[in-house]
Parts: structure tokens; sequence; C-alpha cells
């Protein structure tokens, strides 16, 4: 399970949870055109940002596709991974 840094400012007790990001692995399974139905289905791409980040993936093995908190990209990773995408959390 990925854990998650905080950090709190001296002037408060306010806690900031650094950005993440969901990354995209290549694969030699999927089409592009289900890569690109799924990124604008689930993560709500453009088609022209789906078809970029597929393209991406393809030529470069990997491509961040979302950046948020680790809860909302757990959720994605997960729809990602019920329609065979292959992702990574990284910070």
């Amino acid at each position: 399970m990925v854990k998650e840094k905080q950090k709190t400012t001296s002037d408060s007790n306010e806690v900031i949870q650094k950005a993440k990001n969901l990354i995209l692995l290549n694969d030699d399974v999927n089409t592009f055109d289900h890569v690109i139905e799924t990124l604008i289905e689930v993560c709500n791409h453009s088609e022209e940002q789906a078809e970029q980040c597929a393209l991406i993936t393809h030529l470069k093995g990997k491509c961040p596709i979302r950046k948020g908190n680790g809860d909302e990209l757990l959720n994605i990773k997960k729809q990602l991974s019920e329609r065979m995408l292959s992702t990574i959390i990284s910070e």
C-alpha cells in the first residue's frame, strides 16, 4: 500500500498532503481504441488528451494520466484495472 507523506506547517496545525500521479503503463494486450475509450470514460480525458496519453505510453512505456490525492487515485486505479489497464501511483 502507498504511504502518504504529510507535512505540517509551523504556523498552523493544518496537514498538507502531497499530490500524487497515476501513471499508465504500456502493455502488448490492449488496443489504442480500448485505452483511449477507457481514459475518456474513467479519467474524463478529452479525446485529444486520451490519444496523446495512449501514444506517449506506447512510445515511452508510461505516461502520467492523472494527478490527485491518494484516495481519488486509488479509486481510478481500481476502475482502470477492471478494464485491464496497468497503472501505478507515484509521488
